[in-house]
């Protein structure tokens, strides 16, 4: 299964390099299960949107490992890719960015004929192969045409997608430079939500976290001082303050950090895949890891 990975400690730069690289469950270690793509996008001072993306393992690939241990941002996306839908090139490696935006998807969805066909010409701003690039232009079109809400975007873009079109999971992440959203849907494939208050528990404490076994641990200073929020495919260490989001619930970690979410999809898809139904290569990307 694909691992997604979101990050803002807005309106403060921080570093993540303990969470892409040394977390016990890191999104470096997860690519030796993860082999066809590694991505990571970040955003600078100015609020460009960066993108490193190679279409091999994290672990392979030297530059990833620079990045994620220098780069700072306030806003951090970062994807493990098992391909489902397009080949192993660097156009079909996540994240995409879109109008500033980054997006990065778990998941699979199918009729893309057809989803062609309801994007028309703003098919244009899609350049591989892939159903989750397809999915990203349909929401940035509805964001447009919503006046840039991205809420209202992300969820009238997932709402077409599950009534017309054959489903699997649309688990995703949207990050800007100040802000982060989270959509799972349906129930497929989890997605899990951590908000650290600035020092931990105890308030004036950088993360220096022991695995239950007392051989896991993870480190960063910079959140001595800064909280942050984290969305990942899967808790990445034993802190017990991971949550699992609903079926159907969107989250919206605003510029100041304040948390907003609710359940947006509560129908069922209309065409729903299981894993039997799912072409070889498809279902091989969706088998947890």
């Amino acid at each position: 299964m694909c691992r997604l990975f979101g990050m803002s400690s807005s309106p403060r730069r921080a570093h993540a390099t303990f969470w892409l690289l040394d977390a016990p469950d890191s999104l470096s270690d997860q690519s030796r299960r993860e082999p066809d793509g590694t991505g990571l996008g970040f955003f600078d001072a100015d609020g460009a949107p960066i993108l490193h993306k190679a279409p091999i393992a994290a672990y392979e690939d030297r530059s990833f490992a620079q990045e994620a241990k220098q780069v700072e941002s306030t806003t951090f996306l970062a994807h493990i890719r098992f391909a489902s839908t397009g080949g192993l090139e660097q156009r079909n490696t996540h994240p995409f960015e879109q109008d500033g935006r980054l997006f990065a998807h778990n998941g699979v969805l199918e009729g893309l004929d057809e989803l062609e066909r309801q994007l028309g010409p703003d098919v244009s701003m899609v350049h591989g192969d892939t159903d989750s690039e397809r999915f990203f232009a349909l929401i940035t079109r509805e964001i447009r045409s919503g006046a840039g809400d991205v809420a209202g975007g992300i969820e009238g873009a997932a709402r077409w997608i599950a009534r017309h079109l054959p489903v699997y999971a649309l688990n995703l992440i949207i990050a800007t430079p100040g802000e982060l959203w989270a959509l799972r849907y349906p129930d497929t494939n989890p997605l899990y939500v951590l908000e650290r208050p600035a020092g931990g528990h105890h308030g004036d404490r950088h993360l220096d976290h022991s695995g239950t076994a007392g051989h896991l641990r993870v480190h960063s200073r910079d959140l001595v001082a800064t909280p942050a929020v984290v969305v990942a495919s899967e808790p990445m260490d034993d802190n017990p303050a991971w949550r699992p989001m609903e079926p159907g619930e969107l989250l919206h970690a605003g510029p100041d950090l304040r948390i907003t979410r609710g359940i947006v999809l509560t129908e069922e898809p209309a065409h729903r895949l299981a894993l039997k139904d799912l072409r070889p290569v498809a279902a091989a990307s969706q088998k947890p890891r």
